[in-house]
């Protein structure tokens, strides 16, 4: 399956039980709201589909594996309801890799910033690459990273998301972010990644897919108030990105 317009496309391969979802967008492969709602219905339809077991999740190109939030449609937003569908997207989307029936492995080439490091978070097993380095970035520009906070602490626990969102500014290594849990495993180019990625899901898919999908439900017990949570968040983050400081901060940004 391919979908693509202006705003980025997405595509989706299956083969031998494994099926790879590649996003991309020109701008860092950053993500507007029509593309992460293409990616949440992707998700929902592969994971009623009994000829996969396995999801890779990755991103074109040899850049940025993700740059966020689109910020030309954060820009674009004029009111609170706009400003709640926008944010909402990166709601449903982690819901929808919360829910999937399937174990969802990231590949993370490169740099990974906001709702990027969220995407990564709400993956099952991690691989990246040693470039693959992660920052919050949104108190940097007004906001704050509220829906994708219950993801990324339940990777890395409170602390180290308190660490990353307060040192809005700085850039954490992947050694940084295996060591606190959000990479399983990190290496040094993307050819070994790929190789330990394509082992590991070759022999993933092998196993009983019943199995695999009750492990998923035990991996993400205790997370059911997501469904509300992560909308209610939205909203706070729909509220601050009409702030003036967030608009003078996003225009610096863009420039």
């Amino acid at each position: 399956m391919t979908s693509q317009n202006s705003n980025g496309s997405l595509t989706t391969s299956i083969d031998n039980k494994v099926a790879t979802i590649q996003f991309t967008h020109p701008a860092s492969n950053s993500f507007p709201r029509h593309l992460l709602d293409l990616l949440t219905t992707e998700l929902n339809k592969i994971s009623d589909n009994e000829a996969v077991s396995v999801i890779v999740l990755k991103s074109e190109g040899s850049g940025a594996f993700c740059a966020g939030a689109s910020f030309d449609e954060l820009l674009a937003v004029t009111n609170l309801e706009e400003g709640r569908h926008f944010f909402s997207g990166f709601a449903h989307l982690i819901n929808a890799m919360r829910r999937c029936r399937k174990i969802i492995v990231g590949r993370i080439h490169g740099k990974t910033v906001g709702g990027g490091v969220g995407i990564a978070s709400a993956c099952d097993y991690v691989f990246a690459s040693k470039n693959a380095s992660i920052k919050l970035s949104e108190l940097a520009i007004g906001i704050g990273p509220f829906v994708i906070e219950p993801a990324v602490s339940r990777k890395i626990g409170k602390t180290a998301m308190a660490e990353m969102s307060l040192e809005a500014q700085n850039w954490k290594t992947a050694e940084w972010a295996k060591e606190k849990g959000l990479y399983a495993e990190i290496y040094e180019n993307v050819g070994d990644l790929d190789s330990a990625l394509a082992n590991f899901c070759t022999k993933l898919a092998t196993y009983n897919p019943e199995a695999l999908a009750e492990m998923k439900k035990v991996f993400w017990e205790g997370t059911e108030n997501w469904e509300t949570l992560l909308l209610e968040r939205a909203a706070i983050s729909g509220k601050l990105v009409l702030s003036d400081f967030t608009r003078e901060a996003l225009n610096q940004f863009k420039k």
